[in-house]
């Protein structure tokens, strides 16, 4: 099932390397806003305007990339993740699968890490 939005981390990217990434996946982005410590743009894709929002540093080294859309050619973060990894080199983080504020602390643990040691599913605790 399709995610309505798409979110995953990223360990020490950089905002402009994934900008020109999306551009090139999606379209073009609209120039940075900064607003405190957070960046928004929006990608002008065939789809539709798509809203982007880069947090550096959100946990740690990881910074998140978030896509208000459901109108990417990515099913669920898992995908969005595999097409990061292949397209910038850097280790990314998501969630297995879509969650809800409903589901248990254990399962908002549950994430799988893409890397150059492949694919595995890890518990990484963000607060």
């Amino acid at each position: 099932m399709r995610q309505p939005d798409i979110e995953i981390y990223l360990k020490d990217a950089d905002h402009q390397a994934v900008a020109a990434w999306l551009g090139a996946a999606l379209g073009p982005c609209s120039p940075w806003r900064q607003q405190g410590q957070t960046y928004k743009c929006s990608l002008d894709s065939p789809a539709g305007v798509i809203p982007l929002t880069w947090l550096p540093k959100a946990v740690g080294k990881w910074s998140s990339l978030f896509l208000e859309s459901d109108q990417t050619p990515w099913e669920d973060d898992l995908a969005f993740a595999r097409a990061a990894y292949a397209a910038l080199g850097v280790e990314i983080r998501c969630a297995p699968g879509g969650w809800q504020e409903e589901e248990s602390v254990e399962d908002a643990d549950r994430w799988v890490r893409l890397s150059a040691d492949g694919e595995e599913e890890i518990t990484w605790h963000t607060s």
